[in-house]
Parts: C-alpha cells; sequence; structure tokens
C-alpha cells in the first residue's frame, strides 16, 4: 500500500467547499464525478469516482453518497457529502461555477508552480476508518 502524497503545503485553505450548497439530489446513481484535491501544472485535479448509491455521511449526519473508485486502491469505496463532488461527464451550472471559483482561487494562489508541473495536494481531505471520505472543515475528533 502507497501513503497518500503528502501535502506540499499543510493545509491550505479551502473557502469554498465547506459554504458550498448542494444538495443530495443534485447527482445521482451513476454519474462521473471528481473530487477536487489540488494543482498539477496549473490545472485542477482529483480523484475521479462513479456515484453507486445513497449512504449515510457520519461526519457530517447528513445523505452522502457512496463513490466508487474505478483505479482501485486501498479504498475501493468511499462516502463522501455531496458538496465535496463535481459532475465531470456533464456540465451542470452548479458544478461549473464551482469549478471555474476553484480554479480561480487556486490557479492564483500556485501560479508560480504551474510551469514546473508541480503537484500540489492541497490537503483538504481525509479517509476515516469507515472508508467516508471527510473534508477537514467537516472533520470532528468524535468520529
Amino acid at each position: 500500500m502507497q501513503p497518500p502524497p503528502t501535502p506540499a503545503y499543510s493545509p491550505i485553505p479551502d473557502p469554498l467547499t465547506p459554504d458550498r450548497d448542494i444538495t443530495h439530489a443534485h447527482f445521482q446513481a451513476g454519474d462521473t464525478v471528481v473530487v477536487l484535491k489540488g494543482v498539477a501544472g496549473g490545472e485542477l485535479w482529483g480523484d475521479a469516482m462513479r456515484v453507486i448509491a445513497p449512504s449515510w455521511h457520519t461526519p457530517t449526519d447528513e445523505d452522502g453518497w457512496r463513490l466508487r473508485d474505478a483505479t482501485g486502491g486501498a479504498r475501493s469505496y468511499l462516502t463522501a457529502h455531496p458538496r465535496y463532488l463535481v459532475h465531470l461527464a456533464r456540465h451542470c451550472p452548479d458544478c461549473l461555477i464551482h469549478l471555474r471559483a476553484m480554479e480561480d482561487v487556486l490557479r492564483a494562489r500556485f501560479a508560480e508552480h504551474a510551469e514546473h508541473a508541480e503537484l500540489i495536494d492541497c490537503g483538504w481531505y481525509t479517509t476515516t476508518a469507515l472508508d467516508q471520505l471527510v473534508h477537514i472543515a467537516d472533520a470532528r475528533g468524535d468520529r
């Protein structure tokens, strides 16, 4: 098992995702989504996954989604809150707005790293023992 990459900067504030108002109904089983995690070579990068089924997201006590990572790895399935997800296969207005806002924030912040194609993991997410993807703004010590 390979350890996760160490964030280049630990952790970088995420001004957008914690306040994103997205409902559980926005995503459907079968949707292809990405969990944005940072910047590489001036472009946003993240983990692409497929939405599988509704699932309770314990860290937020809200409806979440069970996701499948087609590349497998240590954790092929995760549960995530909808506000962490951005549609990858279809261009819906809300996801495009969120994506563009993240691009504006992160590209400006890491412009000097773009020419070196440096991978920058912003350190926003961790995975719990229950295979739940948790944003640092949602992490609670008791779970």
